[in-house]
Parts: C-alpha cells; structure tokens; sequence
C-alpha cells in the first residue's frame, strides 16, 4: 500500500494552470500559455513536471529543441503542480489514458516510486543503448536514484546545500574567509569574528530549521540516518536521528547560539525569504542553502559573494553530501515504443550542452562533466567565478550509501520531526531529549508504514 503522504509544500515555484484531454486517441494539451497536439506521424510523449517560472520557460526551451530535433516523438510537457501534488496525480492516474509517459518526481519520492512498481528501470533502456554513456552523468546524483545496481530514473534539476558568505564584509573587517571545505570550527570562527568585529551590526550565521540540512550534516560526516545503509541495501526497519554526528551538529549550532553571533529566522519559506535579505543587506555574514539560490545572490549584490562547500564537523574528512530536486521517470503502463520516446527525451535532456544551457538559465547543476567546456557555462563563470563552487563540490564527493539519499517512504514526515527536534535546540532544550522523542516518533512512524506497504 502506498502510504499517503502529508501535504508538503515546495517552495518557489508558480503555479500554472494545465489540464490533460484525450479526445478520440489525440493528445491535447492546455495550458495558461499554449496548446499542443502532436504531429500527425508522431508518437506523442505526455511529460508532467513540477516546473514553475524561469525554470518552466527553460525547459519549455529544451522540449522544443527536442522536438525540432528528430520526427519521431513530440514530448508534451505539462505542469501538474507543487512536488506532492504531482506525486499523488502520478499514482493516482496509473494505469488510465491520462497517466504521463514520463515525469518529474522528487527527491525524497524516490522509495515510494521504486515501491509503487508503476515505473521502468531506465537501466533497462540503457542496457539496450550503446550510445549512452551514463558514466559522464555526476555519479553521486545517478546513485541517489538507483537500487542494488539499477539504474531507476535519471537526476534532473539538482542542487546542493552549500555555505553562503559575504566576501565583502569578511575584507572590510579584515577576517579571513572560511576554506574551501570548511570545518564546524572554521565556520565558527568566522562568524564569531564578524559579529564582533562589526560591534554587533551584522549576525555571524544562521542555519534554517530544515530537515534537508540536518540530513545533509549526517551526509557530509559519512553517517546514516537509518539502517540497511539509509535503505539502499534493503527496506529501511530503524531510524537513529540520536547519533554522534547529529550530537556534534546541533552543539555546533549552539555554540554560535549563545556566543550571540547566530540569529534564528524559524522554518519554511519565511525562514529562507528573511535569511537572504538580512544577507543582501549586508546584516548577515554567513548562511546554508540549496546552490539553486546563486543567481538570485548575485542579482543586483553590490557585494562580492562567497561560497565554500558544506561544513563539516571538526576531525572528519568531508564525505560529500546528498543532492536535492528531482529525477525524470519512465512510466511503465505505457506502449514500448511510448517509454522508448521517454528514454529518448531524457537522454536528450542531459546531454553536455542542454545541461550547460540548464545551469545557466535556472541555477540547477549541470550533470554532464562535458558540460563544463560548453560556452554556456563558460560565459557564466566568466561573469561568476562562485558558481563553479557546487558543481565542484558534486564532483569531489565518491558515492556511497550516506551521500547518496535515504530511500525510505515517509521522509516528509521525517523531516518534520527532525525540524521540531532542531526548533527545541535552538530555544536552549535539551539536545539529548529533543533528538530521543524525535527517533521514538520516527520509528513509530516507520513501523505504521512498513505494516501498511505489506498488505
């Protein structure tokens, strides 16, 4: 059974109104912008994504490069609303007329898409493909959607959580910036320096209260948040948010919390709107975020930005951290020759220069290593330096079960509990306890979802 999952809500995206018609065999498309039918001759490939504003337009872009490059297939692409809802409409339509082709799901949908057996391994199109080379695609992004050696979908928009700083105050005070793959300690000192050099004009850091981040800590420290190797090695049956690593994370967030320089912003799309204009207006020194957020950063920023990779706790060597967005799927209700124009659109989508074209229009990272020597990118770093940073980051890291995502239906739920657990810290509750009650409700939450998945 399919556990229903609670209403999560991604932030910034626009919400565009579409619906799907099937008229005698004809797939119509309407959207608040256009209306597509395919081409007489063609197989139509109905594509749901979760794409809003700047991002929908770019990738309305590359359909439409797709589409004008072959004759065989016309992708349709269609928004079908915020990640949660899409999920629900994909398991919901499985198995009708009006289910997608291909679709776009996130990130943390990926055990409940592999569970749900509504989808086709890509690998097995890749088997069958010579002229793909999946090793040129970030292999720590592949891995966060395969299983036990199957390729299960292909990464699509990723990003990565990374350390924001303002490289301009950091000179005006005279403090040298946090390295490139900075320690807990390096970090604090920076912001330490920062609030006191300023005379408390400007906060040190502030970490938001997301569960994505805390889950990212364990990542970077090479430590697993549940067992079977945060479920790539089988389905998931313990859950230890109470840890060493996640111990070392939130001290870490405290000692910044009662040397005054950290200032807490709460959770959700306020937390992130608040953090990056206390930024741009040169009140905060230092931040964690997704790497999706460089353009907006540098929009208009008279100062100079900063960015390093993710911290990581002293005396541990980084291990690399998770990726966040969302992967393109191959629904497996449709004809073959329907899901082989799925397989033919994704591959389409990550090669080296849709990729570079990608990055450079939306923030989201360009998967393909050959991406770097196309001109897109080139002229973004040339007008950007910083941005080469999260893509480095990616590259740098080997995959392996801690960075490579947690396959665990439930992880919205999860994450909600991991926030509370950080919420308690940061109003001076006890770590111990607040991490305790947050596993014992994690593990309850798993055993109701193990029970339900076997009926």
């Amino acid at each position: 059974m399919i556990k229903n999952w609670i209403t999560f809500i991604k932030k910034h995206w626009f919400p565009v109104v579409a619906a799907v018609v099937i008229v005698l065999g004809v797939v119509v498309v309407g959207s608040a912008r256009n209306a597509t039918t395919a081409k007489a001759g063609r197989t139509p490939i109905v594509f749901w994504h979760e794409m809003g504003g700047p991002a929908e337009q770019a990738l309305d872009k590359m359909v439409d490069s797709f589409n004008k490059s072959q004759d065989k297939y016309e992708v349709i692409p269609q928004y079908e609303g915020v990640y949660d809802e899409a999920v629900q409409k994909i398991i919901q339509s499985h198995g009708t007329s009006a289910s997608p082709a291909v679709f776009q799901s996130f990130d943390i949908s990926t055990a409940q898409m592999m569970h749900s057996k509504y989808t086709t391994p890509v690998q097995k199109f890749m088997n069958e493909d010579k002229s793909f080379d999946a090793s040129k695609i970030s292999p720590v992004a592949r891995s966060f959607y395969s299983n036990k050696g199957q390729q299960l979908a292909l990464p699509f928009n990723t990003s990565q959580p990374v350390l924001y700083y303002n490289a301009t105050l950091l000179k005006k005070y005279k403090i040298t910036p946090p390295s490139k793959s900075p320690s807990y300690s390096d970090v604090t000192r920076v912001a330490e320096q920062l609030y006191k050099r300023s005379h408390h004009q400007v906060k040190g850091m502030t970490i938001e209260i997301y569960g994505w981040l805390m889950e990212e800590a364990l990542a970077n420290a090479h430590t697993s948040l549940i067992n079977h190797g945060d479920g790539h090695a089988g389905n998931p049956t313990k859950i230890n948010l109470k840890n060493p690593t996640t111990v070392k994370f939130l001290k870490w967030i405290r000692t910044n919390i009662k040397s005054g320089d950290f200032v807490n912003y709460g959770s959700g799309a306020s937390a992130e709107t608040n953090e990056i204009a206390a930024f741009l207006a040169g009140k905060l020194g230092i931040f964690v975020q997704s790497s999706a957020y460089i353009g907006q950063l540098t929009t208009g920023n008279k100062d100079k930005l900063g960015i390093s990779y993710f911290p990581h706790p002293d005396g541990v060597k980084a291990n690399g951290v998770g990726i966040g967005g969302a992967a393109l799927w191959i629904s497996n209700d449709k004809p073959k020759k329907v899901q082989k124009g799925a397989y033919e659109f994704m591959k389409f989508a990550l090669n080296a220069k849709n990729q570079a074209n990608w990055q450079a229009a939306t923030g989201y990272l360009a998967l393909n290593k050959d991406s770097q020597k196309q001109a897109a990118l080139k002229k973004l770093y040339a007008k950007q330096p910083e941005a080469r940073v999260p893509g480095e980051q990616l590259a740098s890291a080997k995959p392996n079960d801690t960075n490579s995502g947690i396959l665990m239906e439930g992880m919205q739920l999860t994450r909600e509990l991991e926030q509370t657990a950080m919420e308690s810290v940061y109003e001076d509750g006890n770590i111990n306890k607040a991490l305790t009650t947050a596993s014992q409700s994690m593990n309850a939450s798993l055993k109701t979802t193990n029970r339900a998945d076997k009926k």
